[in-house]
């Protein structure tokens, strides 16, 4: 028996200052050596920071919107906090392994039961039925044991600490995974950035596009406008029937009924920056009413190598320590299966008398080390360290999904881009195509050379080629900002953090 206590002993004294469950190592990620859709070159002398990537756009108030926004837009504010819960997640952490002390004062007054069964002993002891006590905070017999009825008075002051030894590192990898959650906590933050002004850039082209297919409208209105008067001079003559200025001017308000829901929508889409910026959804509607100076084309950017993902992604650097922390979940959870030892200590003064309580006589000191082991709780513990351990391999595929979807991201903004930049490029042809048509059919409608259903028809494709453009500019502004987002781009380490 004896044999087997110490063999317990010496097992738990090898197994001391160590660190139970597995060391973590950051899982190695292969990725394609480069991307596999056309990426577009970068203009001569371009230099793009992919912290603050919509200056590239060249417009002061889409800086100012994503400015606005990084500073006041409450998911950024609770990325913010939840960093530094994150960080106050830490010192309770820290003081796992640490000793408390306590500080306690009390004064505990007994009465004594008539009735007791102890009533005869407390009489031959006492050797008296009663009497009064002295004023000290007791009373009863002078020997000092009270009868039956009396009562005792007793205060004590004092200290208490306590310490649970972190002999297997049970509290050691709960550091580990407090520390790996506030990393993934800013890293969080930071992805909330980029999310964030993803959002704004493309809010704020989609307004822009607004913009444009108004101004489109009204221009081509006052072309009409201009044809429609023409055309009732010609009728007034005789030269082209009445029925001619009917449809004319059935086309001017068929483009003035087009301006309504474009309108409505250009609210909506002021609203939706007033709240991502944080203010109220009318707060920016003096500012944006009317449209800003003319955007220059949407900037070519490098998407770099899929590697780089790994390190500018903020979700998957997230991803990442979320699998540092499941990791020390498993230490945390096996060191439950080892035995626990704890060391208590107690230093009081207890007397019956306030008057010599601070007095050497009234020292009491405890002091007690124990030790718990674990025997028999029906498979619990085995069962949350397995538990530890899939939820441990969850955050692996989920940090494996993230990887891919990443990849996934950039893959798709690169093939969209690429191919509305071909479009593009044929619609501005169209566009110039289309202009010049109208032009000679108007001045051949003006002499009556042909009919005003041709040139109603012209008119209606140079619309439609200067509407199709504009949404062609506006989805590749749009995509370019969805790019930067899926290559990470937004945040900075200066500044960040919580």
């Amino acid at each position: 028996m004896r044999k087997t206590k110490l063999g317990a002993l010496l097992s738990a004294a090898a197994l001391a200052g160590c660190t139970v469950g597995p060391n973590y190592h950051p899982p190695e990620t292969a990725t394609p050596s480069s991307f596999a859709e056309q990426q577009g070159a970068p203009a001569p002398g371009a230099n793009i920071d992919p912290a603050t990537w919509w200056t590239a756009f060249g417009d002061p108030r889409l800086n100012t919107l994503i400015g606005a926004a990084l500073k006041d837009n409450p998911s950024i504010a609770i990325a913010a906090s939840r960093v530094r819960q994150a960080r106050l997640q830490e010192i309770v952490a820290r003081a796992q392994d640490k000793p408390t002390i306590n500080a306690d004062a009390n004064v505990t007054d007994v009465k004594f039961s008539k009735n007791a069964g102890f009533a005869s002993l407390a009489r031959l002891f006492g050797g008296s039925s009663g009497g009064s006590g002295s004023g000290s905070g007791s009373s009863g017999s002078a020997g000092g044991v009270a009868l039956p009825g009396d009562n005792i008075t007793t205060y004590a002051i004092g200290f208490d600490a306590n310490w649970e030894l972190d002999l297997f590192g049970g509290a050691r990898r709960g550091v580990e995974g407090a520390l790996a959650r506030t990393e993934a906590a800013v890293w969080n933050q930071r992805d909330a950035a980029v999310t964030l002004a993803a959002e704004v850039a493309q809010a704020y082209f989609a307004l822009r596009l607004d913009q444009d297919q108004k101004q489109v409208i009204e221009d081509e209105l006052v072309r009409q406008r201009r044809v429609l008067e023409i055309s009732g001079h010609i009728a007034k003559v005789g030269l082209v029937p009445q029925v001619d200025v009917t449809r004319q001017r059935s086309s001017v308000t068929s483009l003035q009924a087009e301006l309504e829901p474009i309108n409505a929508d250009l609210r909506v889409r002021i609203h939706a920056l007033g709240i991502l910026t944080g203010a109220q959804p009318e707060a920016l509607i003096g500012q944006l009413d009317q449209p800003g100076a003319a955007l220059g084309p949407a900037p070519a950017i490098p998407a770099g190598l899929p590697s780089d993902l790994l390190r500018r992604r903020p979700d998957i650097r997230a991803a990442e320590r979320q699998l540092a922390a499941s990791t020390a979940d498993i230490g945390v959870a096996v060191s439950d299966l080892y035995p626990k030892f704890s060391l208590t200590g107690m230093a009081q003064l207890i007397s019956a008398s306030l008057g010599n309580l601070f007095s050497g006589d009234s020292l009491q000191l405890t002091g007690t080390a124990a030790a718990t082991f674990p025997i028999l709780d029906w498979g619990r513990r085995k069962a949350t360290v397995k538990m530890r351990k899939e939820q441990s391999e969850e955050a692996y595929q989920t940090y494996r999904m993230t990887v891919l979807q990443a990849l996934k991201d950039v893959e798709d903004q690169l093939a969209q881009i690429d191919a509305e930049r071909r479009r593009n490029a044929a619609l501005q042809e169209a566009a110039k195509d289309a202009e010049s048509t109208a032009r000679s059919v108007e001045a051949r409608y003006k002499t009556g050379f042909v009919a005003q259903d041709s040139l109603l028809d012209a008119e209606t494709q140079v619309l439609k080629a200067r509407e199709q453009l504009s949404q062609s500019d506006a989805q590749l502004r749009q995509d370019t900002a969805g790019l930067f987002k899926a290559i990470g781009g937004g945040w900075s380490e200066v500044g960040s953090g919580g």
